[in-house]
């Protein structure tokens, strides 16, 4: 089931396009991973599909049968000083859905200790978020962004900062969620492990470069360029 379409969409700032031509679609259960250098054009993506960005011609992102995004920011905006337990956290993202009132419901509190099980962080619930690890604090993130929508999650950068080890552990996670029916779109520097762990590669260049299957992507002239660069770059 096709869950986004984008046909011809550009993005621009003071006039300026900084991303042009967009064509692409992201269907269910789908890996997709956005690659690409610094200023390409990843971030005004991002904020396109969030819906904090309009295009060039206020052409629409189409959207089929999704109610919410979650989403995962490379900078978090929590603050290890804020205090706020594991728990509390996770449970905000459920704000998100259509649920109102002044408390939290016990459906939305069982949605948050299912997703806080699934990513292994249930037994550090009651943990005040200043005493985390940063590959902690970001399995709390990712269990926000569950709660917001366990349909499609939207991860920019999502192991920034995080140890090999714990970076390798996060995209099993992710990697599992996938499996398991979640819509992954997940930006990325690491094109090893894009290719690795995605089904679909995008790569921007201001530009879309290339859109398609990661075994397409490895055999054409995109990825030999831009490989071959990053592996000089690490020399």
């Amino acid at each position: 089931m096709k869950l986004i379409s984008i046909n011809d969409i550009s993005y621009a700032y003071d006039d300026k396009i900084v991303l042009k031509n967009l064509n692409f679609e992201v269907y269910k259960g789908d890996y997709l991973c956005i690659i690409g250098s610094n200023g390409a054009g990843k971030s005004t993506l991002i904020k396109g599909i969030l819906g904090l960005k309009n295009s060039v011609d206020n052409k629409e992102i189409v959207f089929n049968n999704i109610k919410n995004i979650g989403y995962l920011a490379q900078k978090t905006s929590i603050k290890k000083d804020f205090p706020a337990s594991v728990n509390e956290v996770v449970l905000s993202g459920t704000l998100k859905r259509d649920v109102f009132g002044i408390f939290y419901s016990k459906k939305q509190k069982e949605i948050a200790k299912s997703n806080m099980q699934k990513l292994g962080i249930y037994d550090i619930r009651h943990k005040s978020i200043q005493t985390l690890s940063g590959g902690q604090i970001q399995r709390m993130l990712l269990g926000r962004a569950l709660c917001a929508s366990d349909e499609i999650l939207l991860l920019d950068e999502p192991v920034t900062g995080l140890d090999p080890i714990i970076t390798e552990e996060f995209y099993q996670l992710i990697k599992k969620l996938n499996q398991n029916g979640v819509t992954i779109i997940m930006v990325s520097h690491d094109i090893e492990c894009a290719i690795k762990y995605a089904n679909k590669i995008l790569h921007l260049q201001n530009e879309q470069l290339f859109f398609g299957t990661n075994k397409e992507y490895l055999e054409s002239d995109v990825a030999k360029e831009f490989l071959r660069g990053a592996h000089v770059h690490n020399k």
